[in-house]
């Protein structure tokens, strides 16, 4: 009865103007008045931002209201069984106490779920829908509207418009620089931490702290810091030209961050040293479980040590890792503190559009679009593909992981 109430007043004075404007996101955006003081002023009118914003909000609210109405109708469904078979149903007060007893798991829940729909869903829901307008730099509130356009934008991501065929190429070149970069920024590290790891577990091996704790400092020392620091050193006049070109190993400075080829080739493996240690770490705990009569039973049979880690090491490792890596993969995608802080997404080139260099992702593009180019359909468009990529690629490769496939037999 409450929340009928506070829905009632909500759609008459709030909820109703913004739903009936979602049509058009506005009609008139401003208008020139005369004040009191007999001077021109603007008077805004519709912001298609706060429309649209309002507008989800007030849909989110009506699903709350109807979810309400289907739970009151349901509980009332159960207290009528109850009474006809001779039950007393709870009232008001015993269920409220039920909240702190049967029912404390749903009151720990709503804090959650509630910051979850707030800050997550709600947000997501809106950004999918500025997708499917013309919101950018052209149309720009509160001074213009924007409208919708349908799929306008995805063709033009996609290169079904033919006028727009360079945002189409600039994006797949991205898109695949994007997966060639995350297949090797996952793998590398990840097959080099297991080495590292075996290496220092290996018998005989001395110094095995100090060794850990040298690889660990790139763990101590912030990202950021290391990563501004290597760019200076990386730079045409920086710090490792300057070494190289003193002992005389190079005569021209080398453009580690300036040429596409070695740019890319550069933040690959600035990214293993970042990221070696802490598959290491990782790799040790495993390394360490895994039953020596294992490998003992391996060696009497007369395997050697290739054939040890093949049938015994790696399956081991991918078994407990699996979901690990995808999550990394995945993360890897949307690495945007390597490439921003290292080169910015450069070099770049005129051949890509929307201030695109050689060496950014689709996330460093989708942010460059948005605080540079103010082109928020656009990024809400690539935000949208981003999600399909890696939520396609995650499904796929998350269920042919030994992690799921393997389990019953692998225990």
């Amino acid at each position: 009865m409450v929340f009928q109430l506070v829905f009632t007043l909500y759609m008459l004075l709030f909820g109703v103007n913004h739903i009936g404007k979602l049509d058009n996101l506005g009609d008139v955006a401003a208008v020139t008045v005369i004040n009191e003081y007999g001077l021109e002023v603007i008077e805004y009118k519709d912001n298609s931002l706060q429309i649209l914003l309002y507008g989800v909000l007030t849909l989110f609210f009506c699903l709350g209201f109807l979810y309400t109405w289907y739970v009151n109708v349901k509980q009332n469904w159960v207290a009528q069984n109850l009474i006809t078979k001779g039950a007393k149903p709870k009232n008001a007060a015993e269920d409220i106490r039920s909240l702190a007893d049967e029912q404390y798991h749903k009151t720990l829940l709503a804090l959650p779920l509630g910051g979850i729909l707030v800050f997550t869903v709600i947000p997501l829901f809106f950004m999918m829908l500025v997708a499917f307008t013309n919101y950018d730099y052209t149309h720009l509130p509160p001074s213009k509207l924007f409208t919708w356009v349908g799929m306008d934008n995805f063709k033009s991501l996609l290169g079904v418009q033919v006028a727009d065929g360079k945002f189409a190429f600039t994006f797949g070149e991205i898109l695949v620089w994007t997966l060639i970069w995350a297949f090797f920024a996952t793998f590398t590290n990840y097959f080099l931490g297991i080495l590292v790891a075996m290496l220092i577990n290996k018998k005989g091996i001395k110094f095995k702290k100090v060794f850990r704790t040298l690889l660990i400092f790139t763990i101590a020392v912030p990202q950021f810091v290391s990563l501004l620091l290597i760019s200076k050193m990386l730079a045409d006049d920086g710090a490792i030209n300057g070494i190289l070109s003193q002992i005389g190993v190079i005569k021209e400075n080398i453009k580690w961050l300036t040429d596409p080829m070695l740019a890319r080739i550069s933040v690959i493996l600035v990214n293993i040293w970042l990221g070696i240690p802490y598959t290491m770490l990782i790799a040790t705990g495993i390394l360490i479980n895994i039953p020596a009569d294992l490998y003992e039973s391996a060696r009497i049979d007369g395997a050697g040590g290739i054939k040890r880690f093949t049938k015994i090491t790696m399956p081991y490792m991918l078994f407990v890792t699996g979901p690990y890596l995808l999550t990394t993969f995945v993360g890897n995608i949307n690495n945007f503190n390597v490439i921003y802080l290292l080169t910015g997404g450069a070099p770049k080139t005129t051949d890509f559009t929307g201030g695109a260099g050689y060496t950014d992702l689709l996330i460093t593009w989708l942010y460059k679009l948005t605080l540079t180019d103010n082109d928020y359909k656009m990024a809400a468009v690539i935000g949208i593909m981003t999600f399909v990529v890696v939520a396609g690629i995650s499904l796929v490769v998350y269920n042919l992981s030994p992690s799921v496939k393997n389990e019953e037999s692998f225990q």
